[in-house]
């Protein structure tokens, strides 16, 4: 899950990068236009001549090009001016996905509260429903369960909880749960064992809240929620599945057992990876038979980079959980055949890496890593 939010942003970052570059021969191009408030005749050939070399110039000085200056001022000036739009504004942008790739992670948090509180909230209103006889989900397990969970509590009173929302809750309940098929046969049925309470709690998570009207809501709150989505259900899942019959309770999930631990790490394999050394990037290009890397899917790119970036900064982390880690990744997030793509470059770079001493491993880092 950390790895999948630096791997978002720095997809973002790259995209960001490529604006940034349009926009900057954009206002390159704007420098030489006809200025329609001058009483003076414009040499409109004149300015475009003057326009397709600033451009020019500017694409070989962004690729670092050894490149003699125009004999034109307005051109290099231009140019200049170009350049420091593309610098500031992607420095810019660097510095908000940084601090927005934590600002996601900690929302998840928020988000999977959110959908058990759902459930609090919907048998609120179904206590409060006398046209329709809710009881068998007012006494669903799962559903007092979360009621009565002190940790669940704490996380809905901090803001995860619908109390304040409700003018969204009363029309899905209306229109959403009530209409559902599912749940009118399981309400009125008249003696649901546990594994009914159990089913009708799953299909409301997975098929009415995660799907559907109320997914809507998530979609607007959270850019990035047809990634996010899984991993709330996941967790969902998983608390879903701790119910203890005994007990009668359920084990909130935790996204980290130690975020400070993890802020640093996703922190840390971010910036790395944005910095990453120039010869262990052509490591990719040096590896990839018949391929240009600027041709490779951006997803794979990014995937490579921070595999890299991880294998020669984490000592702590084996190279073979780093590979598998983003066989993972590049699976859910890549083109079908990129897993063993990936697969086969990492292992050629990791095994090159290693035997050139950049990849040093300590401690938990020596597992499996001979």
């Amino acid at each position: 899950m950390l790895r999948i939010k630096v791997m978002q942003n720095l997809f973002a970052y790259e995209q960001c990068k490529e604006a940034n570059y349009l926009l900057s021969i954009s206002q390159i191009e704007s420098d030489f236009l006809p200025d329609l408030n001058s009483m003076e005749v414009q040499d409109k050939p004149a300015l475009a001549k003057k326009q397709r070399a600033a451009v020019q110039l500017f694409e070989k000085k962004f690729k670092n090009k050894d490149v003699e200056p125009s004999e034109e001022p307005a051109i290099n000036k231009s140019v200049v001016g170009g350049l420091e739009l593309y610098k500031t504004q992607t420095k810019k942008d660097l510095s908000f996905l940084a601090k927005n790739m934590v600002t996601e992670v900690e929302k998840l948090s928020f988000y999977y509260h959110s959908v058990m509180g759902l459930l609090v909230a919907f048998g609120e209103l179904a206590a409060a429903d006398k046209k329709v006889n809710h009881t068998n989900f007012i006494k669903n397990p799962w559903v007092k369960a979360f009621t009565d969970n002190p940790e669940l509590k704490k996380e809905l009173t901090k803001g995860a909880g619908w109390q304040t929302r409700m003018d969204k809750v009363r029309p899905w309940f209306r229109d959403v749960l009530k209409a559902d098929t599912a749940y009118v046969e399981f309400i009125e049925s008249k003696k649901p064992d546990l594994e009914q309470h159990k089913a009708i709690i799953k299909h409301i998570c997975r098929k009415l809240i995660i799907a559907g009207t109320i997914n809507a809501w998530y979609e607007e709150e959270d850019l990035r929620w047809a990634e996010d989505r899984e991993i709330i259900k996941g967790l969902v899942d998983k608390t879903i599945k701790s119910y203890d019959e005994t007990t009668g309770a359920v084990e909130i999930q935790k996204l980290s057992l130690d975020w400070e631990d993890d802020k640093n790490f996703i922190s840390h394999l971010f910036d790395r990876t944005v910095k990453l050394a120039p010869e262990h990037r052509k490591l990719i290009a040096a590896n990839t038979k018949n391929w240009e890397v600027d041709r490779l899917p951006l997803t794979d790119r990014v995937i490579l980079e921070m595999a890299i970036a991880e294998m020669i900064e984490f000592p702590n982390v084996p190279v073979k959980v780093s590979i598998n880690e983003y066989i993972e990744l590049t699976k859910e997030y890549s083109t079908p055949k990129s897993r063993q793509f990936v697969n086969g470059i990492l292992d050629v770079i990791s095994k090159e890496l290693i035997s050139k001493g950049v990849v040093k491993k300590s401690g938990r880092g020596l597992i499996d890593n001979k």
